[in-house]
């Protein structure tokens, strides 16, 4: 995807020179043993308020003292430029901002900027406690924070088989689609639908995953003009790779239902090429229709 220069004075991202994200206090609940809970497998947009219950009694096992917090925080030219993933990621988030800012105010509907923060081995957030990068990358509600060590990328590339830029944008952008969903209330209102209806909490969270690829592939559809012949493809491996019942067979486990958190391999396919194809603002309002 031909994307432009990042601009730091468009975008909010952070990180430090140490091993933590360049962030203050921590607090809530430790969401480095996730994966544990998610059959060992790293998986995108994993929201550590939304799995709060997961996690419950495991804080100990985060991030080590005195990690996540250590270290200079970088100015963003410097964030941006430490690697070629994080400028990668800062091009994407200049473009992310742009387009969803102008996609707000076409709906004459206030926006917000989430904050971006690179980091390595692990981090605390301000409000959903810490986490190591093996949690993957995920989106924090209470800071408005995307976090991301980009070495998920790596590991991205030797599970989708694809080591290609677009798979890598999936990730960020479907990190973008949560903050979206937080902004606009919707994560509030399925949290709250999840606390009356436990019953029900499964299958609004794998709503909330697809609709966070669907809004993926939207952000994609929006640029257009930008997309280079095998992107399409290249997202559509990435998220096939993550894909739920796909994690659990290669996992050695038997595929449960009832178990999924983001939904199966075609699903996620499809709900990006969903936000992908269709013209439409309200196209990925789709997974909670009924709901």
């Amino acid at each position: 995807m031909r994307l432009g220069p990042f601009d730091t004075s468009k975008i909010n991202v952070r990180g430090s020179d140490g091993s933590g994200g360049g962030m203050g206090r921590a607090g809530g609940v430790g969401c480095g043993t996730l994966v544990i809970a998610l059959i060992g497998a790293v998986v995108f947009g994993l929201d550590p308020m939304q799995t709060i219950g997961m996690v419950e009694g495991i804080q100990q096992q985060s991030a080590p003292a005195g990690q996540g917090g250590s270290g200079r925080e970088l100015s963003a030219q410097e964030v941006c430029t430490q690697s070629e993933y994080a400028t990668e990621a800062c091009n994407a988030l200049t473009n992310l901002d742009a387009t969803w800012q102008a996609t707000f105010a076409q709906e004459g509907i206030p926006f917000e900027q989430p904050v971006l923060h690179l980091f390595v081995a692990s981090v605390r957030t301000e409000g959903c406690g810490s986490a190591s990068s093996a949690v993957g990358p995920f989106y924090c509600p209470a800071d408005k924070g995307i976090y991301i060590d980009t070495a998920f990328y790596d590991q991205l590339a030797r599970m989708s088989g694809t080591g290609g830029d677009f798979a890598r944008l999936y990730v960020i952008a479907h990190e973008y689609g949560h903050h979206i969903q937080n902004i606009t209330g919707l994560a509030n209102q399925v949290r709250r639908a999840q606390s009356q209806n436990p019953s029900a909490a499964n299958s609004l969270q794998v709503a909330m995953e697809l609709q966070a690829d669907c809004y993926a592939g939207m952000w994609a559809g929006k640029n257009r003009d930008l997309i280079e012949q095998g992107d399409l493809e290249e997202g559509l491996q990435a998220a096939s790779a993550i894909g739920d019942d796909t994690l659990m067979r290669n996992a050695g486990q038997r595929i449960n239902p009832e178990s999924f958190t983001h939904g199966t391999s075609r699903q996620r396919m499809s709900a990006l090429r969903l936000g992908l194809e269709i013209n439409d603002n309200s196209a990925c309002d789709t997974f909670f229709q009924g709901a």
